[in-house]
């Protein structure tokens, strides 16, 4: 029997790299490295730091405190190690496999930077940031903070000794992935070896998409993804089958169902309408966000 495959929308690249503070170096992907507009929802920013050698340092680089209201950051690590504080007394340090989650909701104030020893020290960073939105009746929900550690991911073993599928959020194959989420989302990292298959059936009305974050891809036996592609696939059903063309291939899938609702974005916030986003703004002003002394 014929395999139906989802169908490819496209392969796109990010963004020129660009500083985020001065400790994360980034491509990105969505909104400015395409016109996804709400075509990637629940999904609004994704950027990513590729590998990159950050000299020692004796002064911890990152990004200071800074306000966001009415989605989420997640923070996924692949190389080194980053730290997080917010005025909601959530703190964290991350590594390779690990990922936070933090829930902005009503608002808070956070900082994101080196890890003091890994700063010190200088190495190899690789992370991904995104950003993903909460519906109209979760914005403005208390912030929250989820430290997702490696070890406790979901896993699942390919065939034929192919490698892993890791899940973060969703499931994959009867194993749920440990993050807690406002609305559906699926979010899986697959380490293959060569000629390691992973197959997927999501449904069709979840944008969908995977990244290439090492090695190279062949995705629904047809096409060939390098290292920093994204490949968007239609909204439709059938297959999804991505094949790890080297023993060291690295991919992120990313799935959720989309949130139909009016975006407006201004800086560091994300609302349904341009009073809210005032709103915001004037919240932080007068301090009802928090200390930003923390």
């Amino acid at each position: 029997m014929t395999t139906k495959y989802r169908t490819i929308e496209g392969i796109f690249k990010g963004a020129p790299f660009h500083m985020v503070g001065d400790g994360f170096r980034v491509s990105n992907y969505f909104p400015s490295g395409t016109n996804f507009g709400q075509r990637f929802s629940p999904f609004i920013l994704m950027d990513y730091n590729a590998p990159f050698v950050f000299p020692p340092s004796e002064h911890t680089k990152g990004v200071g405190a800074h306000p966001h209201r009415g989605f989420e950051t997640v923070t996924i690590a692949y190389e080194g190690f980053v730290e997080h504080n917010d005025n909601h007394g959530n703190h964290g340090i991350i590594g390779p496999g690990d990922v936070q989650w933090m829930t902005a909701g009503s608002g808070l104030l956070h900082k994101e930077y080196h890890e003091q020893e890994f700063s010190k020290r200088g190495g190899l960073f690789q992370m991904i940031q995104l950003w993903v939105n909460l519906p109209r009746a979760n914005k403005m929900h208390a912030p929250k903070y989820q430290e997702l550690l490696g070890g406790n991911m979901g896993r699942v073993e390919l065939p034929d000794d192919g490698g892993e599928v890791r899940i973060i959020a969703g499931e994959y194959k009867g194993t749920k992935g440990p993050a807690q989420t406002f609305t559906p989302i699926h979010m899986f990292d697959i380490s293959f070896k060569t000629t390691g298959k992973a197959q997927f059936e999501l449904p069709s009305t979840f944008n969908t998409a995977a990244l290439v974050l090492k090695g190279s891809a062949k995705v629904n036996d047809q096409k060939i993804a390098q290292e920093g592609d994204f490949v968007l696939f239609t909204n439709s059903s059938g297959e999804i089958v991505i094949e790890g063309q080297t023993d060291d291939t690295l991919v992120i899938v990313l799935s959720g169902e989309p949130i139909n609702e009016p975006i407006f974005q201004h800086g560091p916030f994300v609302m349904n309408s341009e009073e809210e986003i005032i709103k915001a703004f004037q919240d932080f002003q007068d301090g009802k966000m928090g200390n930003p002394n923390f």
